[in-house]
């Protein structure tokens, strides 16, 4: 696909279903956040098979189930719980209550997929921690915006095969639209657990997954509350300097102020620069092209690259989990990586300044 000094880098194949239907059985639980039907719809991709559905709401329940008409719905946790079929979990509760949740699914013996933010607080990460290695089971998080973003899978395995040398430095930008209709919850700094852990959890994560890195500094971190006092829990913008352990840096932006003329949700880039070359990422628009998403854009020493990497790469995550959790082994995400981007991103939170003039409080 590319070339450069005699090497050409290329797409792996589009991954396929890696188990046949009703050998990898899993359920939804907890469905405060819409992102559970991108995680089931991605797992049901790569061979799973849904058979529960339970949330005390009747309605989310029956929102779910018209996406999902084959899906059993269960009267309580307990009928999920004690179901010997069930392999997985997959879970997008309030942010606050991910923990919990997952404790439960796996003190019953199952691996747990939960929606990001993981957690929100220090004390959670340590009770996860502890019960990863206790039951043996997996705590598998959805970060979404490199796991589920065909150019970003893309640009991961052009750096793993060399394309820009090492990576020194990346750039996570994650601006969204705050429309309207959204929870109490979500108002809630307690409950969705702060800009940084939320959204920012994203490029936490895509910084560690990108640089190679296994652990990280906060350098510096700030929130605000800049347009929005009618909710003051709400911090509408945040950003935080990053130095990792192999000693590459990065640089998070997260914030809700996504204008109404943009066509999608989010004008969400990243920038990831090495000693041979950059990446730039358009995941979601290339403004005011109509070309819609996954844009990637290389720059080495033959030329500037333009792809669009729609189609061409697929999400293969969600088979690799999979076969982690029949075979017990990492190849999709290590629990490592995935606790230490969310340790990043409550750190952030908890040491971020509150910028003058916002109406945010310090938790």
């Amino acid at each position: 696909m590319l070339s450069a000094d005699g090497a050409t880098y290329a797409p792996a194949p589009m991954p396929e279903p890696v188990v046949a239907p009703g050998e990898f059985v899993i359920a939804a639980m907890h469905l405060d956040h819409g992102h559970i039907y991108g995680m089931c719809e991605a797992l049901i991709g790569a061979g799973a098979t849904l058979k529960w559905v339970y949330d005390p709401d009747p309605m989310r329940v029956a929102d779910f189930h018209r996406r999902f008409p084959g899906v059993r719905v269960a009267r309580a946790e307990a009928e999920v719980l004690d179901d010997p079929e069930v392999r997985l979990v997959a879970g997008a509760a309030i942010a606050s209550e991910r923990c919990a949740l997952g404790l439960r699914v796996m003190d019953a013996g199952k691996d747990y997929f939960t929606d990001k933010a993981p957690l929100t607080t220090l004390d959670q990460l340590a009770a996860a921690r502890e019960a990863t290695e206790r039951t043996g089971r997996k705590y598998a998080v959805y970060y979404a915006e490199r796991i589920h973003v065909e150019a970003a899978v893309l640009a991961g395995q052009l750096i793993d095969q060399g394309a820009i040398g090492r990576v020194l430095h990346v750039d996570g930008f994650g601006p969204h639209r705050l429309g309207t209709g959204r929870p109490d919850w979500f108002f809630e700094r307690e409950r969705y657990g702060g800009i940084l852990c939320d959204i920012g959890s994203h490029n936490f994560e895509q910084l560690l997954a990108f640089t190679g890195a296994q652990d990280g500094e906060i350098v510096s971190a700030n929130i605000a509350n800049y347009a929005h006092p009618e909710t003051p829990g709400l911090d509408d913008f945040g950003d935080a300097h990053v130095v990792l352990d192999n000693a590459a840096t990065g640089y998070v932006r997260v914030d809700w102020f996504t204008p109404g003329g943009l066509s999608t949700w989010g004008d969400g880039r990243t920038f990831i620069v090495g000693t041979e070359g950059f990446i730039e990422l358009r995941k979601y628009a290339n403004l005011a092209t109509g070309e819609g998403p996954g844009h990637l854009f290389l720059v080495d020493g033959e030329g500037e690259h333009h792809i669009n990497a729609t189609g061409t790469v697929g999400y293969p995550f969600f088979g690799q989990l999979i076969l982690d959790c029949l075979e017990r082994t990492e190849t999709a995400m290590t629990q490592a990586h995935a606790f230490k981007a969310a340790e990043l991103s409550v750190v952030a939170q908890l040491q971020a300044r509150v910028l003058a003039g916002a109406a945010a409080e310090r938790r």
